[in-house]
């Protein structure tokens, strides 16, 4: 019986020795994605929003995430500025490098060092008046009827990190959830793809891009992808090949956490369609259309600042920092970091069309054109990377005027923009969809509490 335990017990240690051979020498690329995740989403938070990398991995990657993200623990070196993961403490290891003003990329360990040489000028800290109202200055013009509104849990949802109303250019409820504040930048996820079409179109005013142009690549010509247009990507229907489900290995995760070079990958899927006959939505058309624009630089130093020279700084996002993957391309589909004040500044300036000051930064009708429904998508989405619904609800339907418009990201990130109401809420947090919550609600309340003032 004793030889028989021992040749048990050799048997189980040999095996727990090859599983752990196995995991450290060519682990599952499940358990890659999630470190990737884990590295990427702790880098962001620390260096950007300067919050506690432990805290940010227990509250933002484990608590809502797969269950295998808990067994995941992470090291912050905060000389250096990066982040490692690794699950089980040892395999799949992966890292995140901050830059300042490109934010935290995945990166291999032998190329963290040529990574952080690439940099760009962060945007200055503010200096804002509590005397002069919001945009220009930090006061607040409160409406009580709807900043009670906003302070209903049941309204305002689980998770909530921040919300903000901007009604006729002022801003008049705000209020954010324990730890978070008017200075922590939050992240938009997909709300970053409408930020990219707002850099588009500042392009196409500079004369150096067209919507309609076709044969965008050089590795298209030849197939069928040659065919797609600037506006075919823009609206989400250029045919291409792309599984955007999380939770798993698919081409948005992958892209996001395996990939130095996003839009090389994006751009290497296949036509699964004709471009302009199937609505697909995809954070890597997105990508995409980011190194589009980038390219219409014949500088890159000139595009990496492009968007805190054109946008940022002159409608006074001084929060805001867009992510670039590896290879130096901006990650326009996913990461933008900004505060909920800067988060609304934007929607203001699409509420005005594009135009801060006096100054037309956009071509005239251009967020029309953002909002103009897609045929392939049956209207619920914009040509200009906006939805046209949230939760099954449509503008022009209840309470919801004909030009409502809303940018959504993963989590429960919202903005619901209505120009005829010169109105945009603002919610930020981290709520899974699988809890139910319906911001929809919230909205609803506030355009009929304003209906009633």
């Amino acid at each position: 019986m004793g030889r028989i335990l021992k040749t048990v017990g050799a048997t189980i240690a040999v095996a727990l020795a090859g599983v752990a051979g196995w995991l450290a020498l060519a682990p599952p690329e499940l358990l890659e994605v999630g470190d990737g995740y884990a590295a990427k989403i702790v880098c962001s938070n620390v260096f950007i929003a300067g919050r506690d990398g432990q805290a940010v991995l227990s509250d933002d990657v484990q608590a809502p995430g797969h269950p295998l993200l808990k067994f995941i623990g992470v090291s912050v070196d905060r000389e250096r500025q990066f982040v490692s993961a690794r699950i089980f403490g040892f395999a799949a290891p992966t890292y995140a490098a901050y830059r300042p003003g490109l934010g935290c990329a995945n990166v291999s360990a032998d190329t963290i060092a040529g990574l952080k040489a690439t940099t760009t000028q962060p945007v200055p800290p503010p200096t804002r008046s509590a005397e002069v109202s919001w945009p220009d200055g930090d006061k607040t013009d409160i409406d009580p009827t709807v900043q009670k509104l906003i302070e209903d849990g049941g309204l305002a949802g689980p998770g909530m990190r921040a919300v903000v109303v901007v009604h006729d250019g002022r801003l008049i409820a705000e209020t954010y959830g324990r730890g978070f504040d008017s200075a922590t930048p939050l992240l938009g996820w997909s709300m970053t793809k409408s930020v990219t079409a707002a850099l588009i179109g500042m392009r196409v005013a500079e004369g150096r891009m067209d919507v309609t142009r076709a044969g965008l690549l050089p590795e298209w010509s030849g197939d069928e992808r040659a065919k797609i247009r600037l506006a075919d990507l823009m609206g989400m229907e250029s045919g291409l090949d792309f599984n955007e489900g999380y939770g798993n290995v698919s081409d948005v995760t992958r892209m996001l956490y395996l990939e130095r070079d996003m839009a090389g990958f994006a751009a290497s899927r296949p036509a699964a369609s004709e471009p302009g006959k199937t609505f697909r939505y995809s954070s890597g058309t997105t990508t995409l259309l980011s190194r589009l624009w980038m390219q219409s630089f014949d500088d890159p130093a000139a595009a990496l600042a492009y968007p805190r020279d054109a946008l940022f700084l002159p409608i006074g996002m001084t929060s805001a920092v867009m992510e670039t993957d590896a290879s130096g391309t901006f990650v326009g589909s996913s990461y933008m970091y900004a505060t909920a004040r800067d988060w609304a500044r934007f929607a203001q300036f699409l509420l005005q069309d594009g135009v801060w000051k006096g100054r037309g930064l956009l071509p005239k009708d251009y967020v029309a054109f953002m909002r103009t429904p897609t045929k392939a998508s049956g209207g619920e989405y914009g040509a200009g990377q906006v939805w046209l619904q949230e939760n099954g609800v449509r503008a022009g339907t209840g309470v919801f005027p004909a030009d409502a418009f809303w940018m959504l990201g993963h989590d429960g990130q919202a903005i619901m923009l209505v120009p005829s109401l010169k109105l945009a809420v603002v919610r930020l947090g981290l709520t899974p969809s699988r809890g139910g919550y319906d911001v929809q609600q919230l909205n609803a309340r506030i355009i009929e509490a304003l209906a009633n003032n």
